[in-house]
């Protein structure tokens, strides 16, 4: 918990753990209902925890907005909280095992009345989960908003935010705590493995998760880029060698999701989230229709046909995809000419100047594939929230789906024109390097030097307390409240995966004609690691936890990439004078064979998906333990309840 900072709340002395910003204009009456119903009783309908306004005094003139809110809980709440959201904590015997209150003496590290037993982070995420569960009683509209309907079962946090009277509410960040993470984690160059169980413990798993991941890929990298760099170095010229390197890529692409998965599940069981039940989706806040009956839950909610969201989709959305896909194809054809027209004026007068010119076009086409994929994602966000999701994870799903196939094609397109239509390989390593070493700098200015820019021309006196939070000198809170509430929301991992998912096509798909790929990647991502982790610790508002047991539907777009550079490598091989020579009379054998070989090597991936476990052997050991375990206490409490009758 935070030292030193503390509210009181009907002389209830508490930690703030999570801030509250409503409208400056909100309505008094408001106010107060949304005060009383966080503080009053759960039986009552309530959320039963500790809340206080925040006060600023006005600053140049500017009046302040008098409409912030702390909130706090007590231990017993919290530790009850951790039960209902089903927190997987250390059992005594070393397994991940469910919380329960009534078993609290049986877990590791519940001390005394269990100070110290959550972390902050998880407090957060239980009061985050408490605030989200606060529903509308009898009250048809909130106090002050006629216009603002409420109806029985209703999600209040949701309904103030999508009307815009709740502007934001954030985990407050804890000082200590992030100043040992950032020492441990990036103020300190060395080359040694990120502290993932303290970024799970501050940050949560979702993002401990994506770092562990970047970590993994990054390592894995390593021997590509070994390799790679001799081979650049000596046997670049003789093109029939590429085979040797694309037969190790197809190899390396394979095995480097498999174990991963392991990986994932060795951590989320360290975690406590790989056997933890997924949560029931409520709503998004966005989501909107005719109010009807939810037949799963028994309470009144927005509903919206399905067909009309279907309609949405292929009548609008798919469209629009196509038509952007056709503008990537038209920008791509435009990318040729300037080519050729670059090439031709290195032909008629070579020297240093043409010769710098030959790569002009790849640099101006790599900058409008960076501008082209930013307005799609904008563009495609409109549209999914347009299509109406109901839920969360649909409306990622979607989300997800839409940018990745227009990525994939604007980033990628060209890179298989030349390689299979003309059948150059000379400007396919050309195009590659340029576009991965262009994309790369404008990924770091945009995500590294950009964001510290922006922060140091704040004013003076925010520039100030940003050098308190990050000194030694202890930040008053309500200083560090009015600090992070200005400071940049953290929209998730999204983009992160999304760079990612892009660099790992570029090693995958065609790094057997550039093997400096790898190299690059890795610099790129040694980098991405101090960048990110600077921005998380001092950028952005602290997130809240998220449990996850898994990157999600990441692992499936990685998945499905890996088959394609399967093909792709296949086919680059097929194209190699040294395999074309072997068929020097027949182009249908030389195909058929190929197309062979492909699906042997298909086949052998999701052999070897299968013969790998996704699981480790002594984590399923232990996760079928619990399992026996769970239904021998079933067993016992059926034979009590029937020897008390």
């Amino acid at each position: 918990m935070q030292s030193g900072l503390s509210f009181f709340d009907s002389d209830v002395s508490f930690t703030p753990l999570v801030v509250l910003e409503l409208a400056a204009d909100t309505k008094t009456e408001a106010t107060a209902w949304l005060l009383n119903r966080i503080r009053g009783k759960q039986q009552n309908g309530g959320a039963e925890l500790l809340m206080e306004q925040v006060l600023f005094p006005a600053q140049d003139g500017q009046k302040p907005n008098p409409n912030i809110l702390v909130v706090g809980s007590t231990l017993q709440r919290l530790l009850n909280g951790a039960e209902d959201v089903g927190l997987f904590k250390e059992f005594q015997d070393g397994t991940m095992r469910g919380f329960t209150y009534a078993n609290r003496e049986s877990f590791k590290d519940f001390e005394g009345d269990g100070e110290g037993f959550l972390s902050v982070a998880e407090c957060q995420y239980i009061v985050k989960h408490e605030l989200d569960t606060l529903r509308a009683k009898n009250e048809d509209h909130v106090p002050g908003y006629p216009k603002l309907k409420l109806y029985p079962g209703k999600s209040v946090m949701r309904r103030l935010q999508s009307k815009g009277v709740l502007i934001q509410y954030f985990p407050l960040h804890e000082k200590e705590d992030l100043k040992r993470l950032s020492f441990s984690w990036y103020k300190q160059i060395k080359l040694s493995f990120q502290p993932l169980d303290d970024i799970r413990r501050y940050f949560g798993e979702g993002l401990a998760l994506y770092f562990g991941f970047l970590e993994y890929f990054t390592f894995a990298l390593v021997p590509m880029a070994v390799i790679g760099i001799p081979y650049y170095l000596f046997d670049w010229e003789d093109y029939d060698k590429y085979v040797l390197f694309a037969v190790f890529n197809l190899v390396w692409s394979t095995v480097f999701l498999e174990v991963w998965k392991r990986c994932s599940a060795t951590l989320a069981y360290r975690w406590g989230t790989l056997c933890r039940k997924k949560a029931f989706e409520e709503p998004r806040p966005g989501f909107h229709g005719e109010l009807g009956f939810n037949p799963v839950t028994g309470r009144e909610e927005p509903v919206y046909p399905s067909s009309k969201r279907q309609l949405r989709i292929y009548l609008v959305s798919v469209p629009f995809v196509l038509l952007c896909l056709y503008l990537s194809f038209y920008v791509m054809m435009i990318y040729f000419d300037m080519e050729t027209w670059a090439i031709s004026i290195y032909n008629d007068s070579p020297n240093i100047l043409t010769g710098i010119l030959l790569f002009v076009p790849s640099i101006i086409y790599a900058v409008v594939i960076e501008i082209m994929n930013l307005l799609y994602r904008h563009a495609a966000e409109f549209l999914t929230h347009w299509e109406n999701h109901r839920l969360e994870s649909s409306f990622q799903n979607h989300l997800v789906l839409k940018v990745l196939v227009f990525n994939f094609v604007n980033c990628f397109a060209s890179l298989f024109y030349i390689a299979f239509v003309m059948q150059d390989m000379v400007l396919l390593r050309q195009s590659l390097a340029t576009l991965l070493i262009t994309s790369q700098i404008l990924n770091q200015v945009m995500e590294a030097f950009l964001p510290y820019w922006l922060q140091k021309r704040r004013n003076k006196k925010v520039n100030k307390r940003m050098r308190k939070l990050m000194g030694d000198k202890e930040l008053p809170l309500l200083e560090q409240v009015q600090l992070e509430t200005d400071m940049n929301t953290y929209l998730g991992t999204f983009d992160d995966y999304l760079e990612q998912f892009l660099l790992f096509g570029y090693v995958s798909l065609f790094s057997c004609v550039y093997p400096l790929a790898a190299v690059l990647v890795v610099l790129n991502n040694v980098t991405e690691v101090y960048s990110d982790a600077f921005k998380m610790c001092h950028v952005f508002k602290r997130p809240f936890s998220e449990p996850a047991a898994n990157i999600g539907v990441w692992q499936l777009a990685f998945e499905t990439m890996s088959i394609i550079a399967v093909v792709t490598n296949c086919a680059l091989i097929g194209l190699s004078p040294q395999v074309q020579a072997y068929f020097p009379e027949s182009e249908t054998q030389l195909i058929f064979t190929i197309v062979a070989i492909e699906h042997v090597l298909l086949a052998f991936k999701f052999i070897l998906a299968f013969v790998i476990p996704d699981v480790p052997k002594h984590i399923q050991i232990q996760l079928a333990k619990l399992d026996f375990e769970s239904l021998e206490a079933l067993k016992k409490r059926k034979i009590l309840e029937a020897a008390e009758t």
